[in-house]
C-alpha cells in the first residue's frame, strides 16, 4: 500500500478520550496504516474461498447452466455498490453536521471503490443478461437505477476534481450524496415496485434462501471479500488524502 514519508503524524493535536481521538486525521493516519495489511490479507483469503465455492464446489444450475456462476460476483458487487454509497452519505451527513474533516476525507476515499463495484455490477449483469435475456442491456428499472448510481459516483468524483477549494468541494459533494440517497431504495425495491425482467432477491432476512447452501455460502464469502477489499482500499486512499491535506495546512 502507499507510504507517505513526508507526513509525520506525531504532530497531531492533543487526543480526546477513547475512540473519539481517532476522529483526528493525524491520529487516524497511523491506525489506518496498521489495519490495511490485515484487511487486504482477509480480502484475498475470502475471495479465494468464495471463488472456489462458487466456481468449483457449487453445482450446475438446473435452469441457467454454468452461466449463473457469474452471479457470485455480480450480486456481491451490487450489494457493495449500494452499501458503499450509503456509507459515503453517512460520512457526508456527519461532516455537514459536526464539521469533522475526517468524515469528508472518508467520503472522498470511498468513491472510486463504489464506482468500481457499480461498474462491475453493470458489466457482469450484461455478461449474464446476453445468454439469459438475449440482450446485453435493457432499460429495466433495476438496471436503469443502477446506471444512475454509477452517474452519481462519477458526478461526485468530478465535482471533487473541479475545484481546488477543498471545503467547497466537500460541502458540494456531501449535498450531492445526500440528494442521491433516494436512488438506493429504488434500486433495491425496483423488482417489487415495477414489472421487470430482473429476478427477485434470492436472499433476504424474512424467508429462507431459495438457493442451495453452498451457493449462499459462496455468495456471502464474496461479499466479505469485497467488503474487506473496500475497507483496505479506502484506508489506503484516505492516508494519501490526509497526507496531502494536512501537509498543506
Amino acid at each position: 500500500m502507499q507510504n507517505h514519508p513526508t507526513y509525520d503524524s506525531r504532530h497531531a493535536a492533543p487526543p480526546r478520550g477513547g475512540w473519539l481521538r481517532y476522529a483526528s486525521p493525524a491520529l487516524f493516519y497511523p491506525l489506518a496504516g496498521r489495519m490495511i495489511p490485515f484487511l487486504a490479507l482477509g480480502a484475498i483469503l475470502f475471495a479465494c474461498a468464495g471463488l472456489y465455492a462458487g466456481l468449483v464446489a457449487a453445482p450446475v444450475d438446473s435452469q441457467q447452466g454454468e452461466v449463473y456462476r457469474i452471479l457470485f460476483i455480480h450480486v456481491a458487487a451490487a450489494w457493495m455498490s449500494m452499501f458503499l454509497y450509503l456509507v459515503m452519505a453517512g460520512y457526508a451527513a456527519l461532516g455537514l453536521i459536526f464539521h469533522t474533516r475526517l468524515s469528508f476525507m472518508m467520503m472522498r476515499a470511498l468513491a472510486p471503490t463504489g464506482a468500481l463495484f457499480t461498474f462491475l455490477t453493470l458489466w457482469t449483469g450484461a455478461l449474464w443478461g446476453k445468454p439469459t435475456w438475449g440482450a446485453w442491456w435493457v432499460w429495466d428499472a433495476r438496471l436503469t437505477s443502477e446506471l444512475i448510481l454509477l452517474f452519481l459516483y462519477l458526478g461526485f468524483m468530478a465535482l471533487q476534481a473541479a475545484t481546488d477549494d477543498t471545503q467547497r468541494a466537500d460541502r458540494g459533494g456531501a449535498i450531492l450524496l445526500l440528494a442521491g440517497v433516494v436512488n438506493v431504495p429504488i434500486i433495491y425495491f425496483s423488482v417489487r415496485w415495477w414489472s421487470t425482467l430482473h429476478q427477485g432477491a434470492s436472499i433476504n432476512l424474512t424467508t429462507a434462501p431459495s438457493m442451495a447452501r453452498i451457493m449462499v455460502t459462496a455468495m456471502l464469502l464474496m461479499v466479505a471479500a469485497f467488503w474487506l477489499y473496500s475497507a483496505a482500499a479506502a484506508l489506503a486512499r484516505v492516508r494519501a488524502i490526509i497526507a496531502e491535506r494536512e501537509e498543506a495546512r
